[in-house]
């Protein structure tokens, strides 16, 4: 699939999957875009987990409440793994971590998408005070100085994908300055 027919096809599919295999090698195939992605200052705070043992997949998405992506045959945990890039000059650390793990995450995403299966990155759910999240991390035996930040399900959708409604471009974006749209 090219790039742009792949970015204007992406969709958040919270449906059901088809009870199909995804192959190891697709998997590794969208892990590697994911961590092809920038990192602050080359820090590369984002780390993953595939996930394509079915018990094991069945254990983590039982935690989720609501069972967002319960179908799903595969899916990847993404980590970060916070860490300062620099201090600025009024000593301020800096920290790209959610930079880094939102562009690691589009990237898979948009390779989820060109390889024919649809995701949703659900991170609320694994961030919130619940802590689903956690319990998932401490069954992967994730050591503690990682956060546990979001589950990309992968598979083939059998629902079909809506198309969200998108504001036009005039109306978010411009050239050379802001212009009110009204």
């Amino acid at each position: 699939m090219e790039l742009f027919e792949a970015i204007g096809s992406r969709r958040s599919y919270r449906g059901k999957y088809a009870d199909s295999t995804v192959p190891r090698e697709h998997l590794r195939q969208i892990m590697e875009a994911g961590l092809a992605a920038p990192s602050g200052c080359n820090k590369q705070t984002t780390f993953l987990i595939g996930v394509d043992d079915r018990a094991l997949l069945r254990d983590l998405l039982d935690m989720m409440d609501p069972p967002t992506c319960a179908t799903a045959p595969a899916a990847i945990l993404v980590l970060t793994k916070r860490r300062i890039a620099y201090t600025d000059g009024n000593g301020h650390p800096r920290c790209y971590a959610v930079q880094d793990y939102a562009a690691a995450i589009e990237n898979m995403l948009l390779a989820i998408t060109a390889l024919g299966y649809a995701s949703c990155w659900i991170e609320g759910h694994i961030t919130d005070a619940d802590e689903q999240g956690k319990h998932m991390a401490e069954r992967l035996q994730v050591p503690p100085e990682y956060d546990l930040i979001c589950i990309l399900p992968v598979g083939v959708p059998v629902e079909e994908m809506k198309l969200p409604r998108k504001r036009a471009f005039a109306e978010r974006a411009w050239f050379n300055g802001f212009v009110t749209a009204e």
